[in-house]
């Protein structure tokens, strides 16, 4: 009888060990996807990420022995030991990304209005076109992949400008590197906002298009690269910029180099890009505008085929 009640006893240790251990695993793969899940849930969708080591980056993007890795390899090597950048921030791959990049460089160094922004009321600005100038074309603008055009164009521009004058205002007013940091952080996780400040972006390099254009027409001395736009038929005017290039931004395209030259004409900055794809010749590394007017801040960008940015680390 003792004998039988140790069989028992081993016998109920052993299946209470096999239960519990089966409970364990069991508790342990359903706490891992919970943590997973969670983690998914409440991750920031941030649209700029953190900073990374640039080297490790470019091994992990570029392996492989093709003359374009090998290309590419060098150039970074080339940013890193002569231009002594040591990390790079990856940027959202969309058609925003060109305006992404600059926005968040603006913001996060604190750079101040423009010039020409600090003695107008930019909120205004839509229906200065027009009333003033009678650009009743403007009505046919097109808000990125939303294509959204009508009489209505007016009030969700003003609601875009006045979303950028705020934000812009509030970030310049902040001293802190690190806050400014994590408030843009915050910032570039909403997609919402971001299509409004963007979208803004847009109408600001159509409002300087046109005031150039009236310059123009006035026989006044404009900037060579404004002379280079209207010299395209598709871009002869402010309205047919806007129809075959500036509508399709965000939508079907980025922002062309062209683009960028009137991109850093109207925030008045310098926009340095790294063309990484053009390494070893004179278009590695171009500015927008090539001519700064003033001695205007600047903002870096590094692209691997013109399509696409991302910012460098110092």
């Amino acid at each position: 009888m003792a004998k039988g009640f140790v069989m028992l006893a081993v016998s109920f240790l052993v299946a209470a060990v096999r239960y519990f251990r089966r409970l364990h695993l069991y508790s342990g793969h359903k706490l891992k996807w919970w943590i997973g899940y969670l983690q998914r849930k409440f991750k920031r969708n941030l649209s700029v990420e953190a900073e990374v080591d640039l080297l490790s980056y470019c091994a992990r993007e570029w392996k492989g022995e093709t003359p374009r890795t090998k290309l590419m390899r060098k150039a970074y090597e080339e940013l890193f030991w002569r231009h002594h950048i040591k990390c790079v921030r990856q940027v959202k791959r969309d058609n925003y990304d060109a305006l992404r990049s600059v926005l968040f460089q603006i913001f996060s160094q604190g750079i101040s209005f423009p010039s020409w922004m600090k003695e107008k009321d930019i909120v205004k600005l839509p229906e200065k076109l027009l009333f003033s100038q009678g650009c009743n074309w403007i009505q046919q603008y097109s808000f990125g992949p939303e294509k959204y055009t009508g009489s209505n164009v007016f009030g969700k521009l003003r609601k875009c400008v006045e979303l950028l004058k705020t934000q812009w205002t509030e970030f310049n007013g902040i001293r802190d590197y690190h806050k400014r940091g994590s408030m843009c952080n915050t910032l570039f996780s909403d997609a919402i906002l971001e299509y409004k400040l963007y979208e803004a972006l847009k109408f600001i390099m159509l409002y300087q298009v046109t005031e150039v254009y009236e310059q123009m027409k006035t026989k006044k001395v404009i900037p060579s690269l404004f002379r280079l736009l209207f010299s395209r038929e598709t871009s002869s005017d402010p309205l047919s910029f806007m129809m075959n290039h500036l509508n399709s931004v965000g939508d079907t395209c980025g922002l062309e180099q062209i683009d960028m030259f009137i991109l850093g004409y109207s925030l008045e900055v310098k926009i340095k890009v790294f063309r990484l794809f053009k390494f070893n010749s004179r278009d590695f590394e171009v500015c927008y505008p090539e001519e700064p007017l003033r001695d205007w801040p600047e903002i870096s960008l590094l692209t691997e085929n013109d399509r696409h940015y991302h910012i460098p680390v110092f």
